[in-house]
């Protein structure tokens, strides 16, 4: 990185950057409370706070969301008559997954081979991290130049809305000029990147019932009806035999338009097993930012180990669709819903809910907010120049904002590039990559200011 006032401050500030972001690593704060305890949700929400406070922020609260987590407020007033800039980031986390099958523990940040790993570093307590930095780094250097609010929401990887509609009950709170949601991430290491696309998502719950009680097998199968066989049946209707999703109704032949990703590279980032197809049709952009994409998340029946032989009496699953831009969510959970109801076999009961959702978004690209993001990242990543690429996944708040405060200009930015493996095992931030964007949201504030 070239010298630059700016970035010189950042870089003195990567070793305490990696102390606090430990300290934040620690808290379980998974917000599923029927996994891990409120109190470590909650922890995670107080530190945020006190950090917000010693930066000199106002009005900083706990709001407690529809959905019974917290998101976290501040704001920091700028100069007179200056624009107003909301951060925004998430510190739930999902749940570690196999805790064994880390290399370190999930919640202990541990560097290792330039990397720091841990549940959340890059998704998202490390956005967090990277709107301190910026901040700190302005503050040495001339002055915070805008009005910042920050909201670090609590909930966001449940899907379950409760900033969303805290949001629409208090429109007053988060209005800004633009907003920066530091939740995503570069195309790669190293290339600096605005997504300009997510894909929305909704969860449905799917339950199959056939008896009143589960049955010997050897008495009662081949032609007592099984609901575990009937729910399997259902779940693979929802694949053609490339692996497309195949939901009656919905479109799946979109294409994507833009920066391409190659298919060796997304299956070394995937890590897909030598020999395995990839799914679907069509290029892997348009495969995972254009195309809508059913995933089944979990099924309730008997493990392996312990079964009994029995025919099953009820099973369930959840399943997840991913929706992308130009697809109505809602419009998309009524097909989903839909078609498990009408391809549930035997006459077998079944039962629908939607227990989450989310909007697709797609950001306009040619505001000046996004020339200053382009001029602050050609700073940062001296020699590469800003890319626009799609998202897969969600962040259903980017429709609420957008729906709320339509003159908004919203940019998304963060940590997760492919190597971060976010939701997986060993999730780990790069801090070069933490160190360049805070310095490229530090240089944006003050080239947006100037615009």
């Amino acid at each position: 990185m070239s010298s630059n006032p700016v970035a010189e401050t950042v870089a003195s500030l990567m070793p305490g950057a990696q102390v606090e972001l430990a300290e934040l690593v620690a808290f379980k704060s998974v917000a599923d409370f029927d996994q891990y305890p409120r109190s470590e949700s909650e922890g995670a929400a107080n530190w945020i706070a006190g950090a917000l406070r010693a930066e000199g922020f106002q009005d900083v609260a706990l709001l407690d969301t529809p959905d019974g987590t917290q998101s976290v407020y501040g704001f920091l007033p700028g100069p007179e008559g200056a624009k107003t800039v909301l951060l925004y980031a998430h510190y739930d986390v999902q749940p570690p997954l196999d805790e064994a099958a880390w290399t370190t523990p999930p919640f202990e940040l541990t560097e290792r081979a330039g990397r720091w790993y841990g549940r959340g570093a890059a998704d998202c307590k490390g956005g967090f991290i990277m709107h301190l930095l910026a901040l700190r780094a302005l503050k040495a250097n001339g002055g915070v130049p805008v009005g910042v609010k920050v909201i670090v929401e609590g909930s966001e990887e449940q899907g379950t809305g409760g900033l969303e509609r805290y949001a629409e009950q208090h429109p007053e709170l988060l209005t800004a000029d633009t907003v920066v949601i530091g939740d995503v991430g570069n195309f790669r290491l190293g290339l600096p990147t605005v997504t300009s696309t997510l894909r929305g998502m909704t969860l449905v719950r799917v339950q199959i019932d056939t008896l009143e009680g589960n049955l010997h097998s050897g008495q009662f199968g081949g032609a007592a009806p099984d609901a575990l066989g009937a729910l399997i049946r259902v779940l693979d209707s929802l694949r053609a035999e490339d692996g497309s999703t195949t939901i009656d109704g919905l479109t799946g032949d979109a294409r994507w338009e833009g920066l391409q990703y190659e298919e060796e590279a997304f299956r070394k980032d995937a890590k897909v097993l030598d020999g395995v197809e990839l799914v679907g049709s069509g290029t892997v952009a348009d495969r995972i930012w254009a195309r809508p994409a059913v995933t089944v998340l979990g099924i309730d029946c008997p493990p392996v180990v312990g079964a009994t032989p029995s025919v099953q009496a009820g099973a369930r699953a959840l399943v997840s669709l991913r929706v992308p831009p130009g697809v109505d969510a809602v419009e998309a959970t009524k097909l989903l819903q839909a078609h498990l109801e009408a391809r549930t076999p035997w006459g077998a009961r079944v039962r629908t809910e939607q227990i989450g959702q989310g909007q697709p978004f797609r950001a306009d690209t040619s505001s000046p907010a996004y020339t200053a993001m382009a001029e602050a990242m050609a700073v940062a990543y001296p020699g590469e120049e800003m890319q626009s690429a799609g998202q897969g996944g969600s962040i259903p708040l980017c429709n609420t904002l957008a729906s709320l405060y339509p003159h908004a200009e919203i940019l998304l930015i963060g940590l997760s590039e492919p190597q971060a493996q976010i939701h997986a095992v060993n999730e780990s931030v790069s801090p070069d990559e933490l160190e360049r964007l805070s310095v490229t949201e530090a240089l944006f504030l003050q080239k947006y200011a100037a615009s």
